[in-house]
């Protein structure tokens, strides 16, 4: 007999997991705060936008910590959105009846990743330049068949990474944001009004705070403190952290031309916590991408460039054969226990 007959609208397996969504929007709310005071005192150009970012840490009344602040919530921002992102894979949330906040989820992800890659540019350091220059841009746009290269000068304005290029994507990093809060706004419109997830929110405060006063160059690169200059390549080109598993796969694929990949889960079992196999296949998965972060910081050398093509091939793999091996497997059990009972 129940005391209080009264459903609770949580789910069983309701943990801190579920506060990704929080604290998401917490950071994406300071991000646009400190992004807006940052803009006031930026300028967008090759001669002077390295001095604009170091006025800002000098002159500028607290700047110093507006700009650590920035850079470091947007770390934190991919913490919580690979957190994010593994416990609806554990939890089979892709799945129906949430197919569409899954692919508006995707959109985000991808957008989120154009944001920083714009941001980490606008500072005009020597890392900004070359990340810019010698990787992602000319890897990815370039490898379009016909028109890839006509692209890429589209984008920077010239034949090269000039005050055009800053220009644009200054602009695109100021503006997408708003477009990032436009499609969260779906996930966030009836959620958390009862404040119940401050404490996780506090949480993230105190360790934002040892970051920022105490640490605030950790998650960054030495070189980016250096002004940019096209006649030096620096001795490694690594995009930021959040960056480098993409990165570390756009490395080890020789054809660069990949396309989209969606989940091919046909298991009748929603959630991986009553799925042994695709449990442990799952923190497999959670392995080889932290693997593809180290490995996309390390020079494309043996033998970190074939454990690089090893790690992408499980990528891909798990995506379009392991889990719908595992499901099929799933059904047949399930159907042979319940037909010989």
């Amino acid at each position: 007999m129940r005391l209080l007959k009264i459903d609770s609208p949580e789910p069983s397996n309701i943990s801190y997991l579920w506060n990704f969504g929080s604290l998401l929007a917490t950071c994406l709310i300071i991000q646009i705060l400190t992004g807006c005071f940052l803009a006031m005192h930026y300028q967008a150009h090759v001669d002077f936008a390295f001095n604009s970012v170091e006025h800002i840490m000098r002159d500028v009344n607290n700047g110093w910590i507006i700009r650590y602040i920035h850079a470091n919530v947007a770390s934190f921002f991919f913490i919580f959105v690979y957190g994010h992102i593994g416990r609806n894979i554990y939890y089979g949330s892709y799945k129906s009846p949430r197919i569409l906040v899954w692919s508006i989820g995707v959109i985000i992800l991808i957008l989120m990743m154009a944001i920083a890659f714009l941001g980490y540019v606008l500072p005009y350091g020597q890392m900004s330049l070359w990340v810019n220059l010698a990787t992602v841009i000319t890897n990815l746009l370039s490898a379009i068949p016909i028109f890839g290269q006509d692209l890429v000068e589209l984008i920077w304005g010239g034949f090269s990474v000039s005050n055009a290029t800053l220009n644009r994507f200054f602009s695109l990093h100021y503006i997408l944001p708003f477009l990032l809060a436009a499609l969260a706004l779906a996930h966030l419109i009836a959620l958390h009004a009862e404040g119940s997830d401050l404490i996780t929110i506090f949480f993230f405060f105190l360790v934002l705070s040892i970051m920022v006063f105490y640490y605030p160059n950790f998650l960054g690169h030495s070189d980016n403190y250096i002004p940019a200059n096209p006649m030096q390549t620096p001795a490694s080109i690594v995009p930021e952290w959040y960056l480098l598993p993409f990165y570390a796969i756009l490395r080890s694929i020789p054809n660069k031309l990949l396309g989209v990949l969606a989940m091919f889960d046909v298991s009748r079992i929603r959630g991986n916590q009553f799925r042994p196999a695709m449990k442990v296949a799952f923190w497999f998965f959670v392995v080889n991408f932290f693997i593809l972060m180290w490995i996309g910081s390390q020079h494309p050398d043996s033998p970190y460039l074939e454990i690089g093509q090893i790690s992408t091939a499980f990528y891909f793999i798990w995506f379009l054969f392991i889990i719908p091996l595992i499901g099929l497997a799933e059904n047949t059990l399930m159907d042979i226990a319940t037909e010989s009972n």
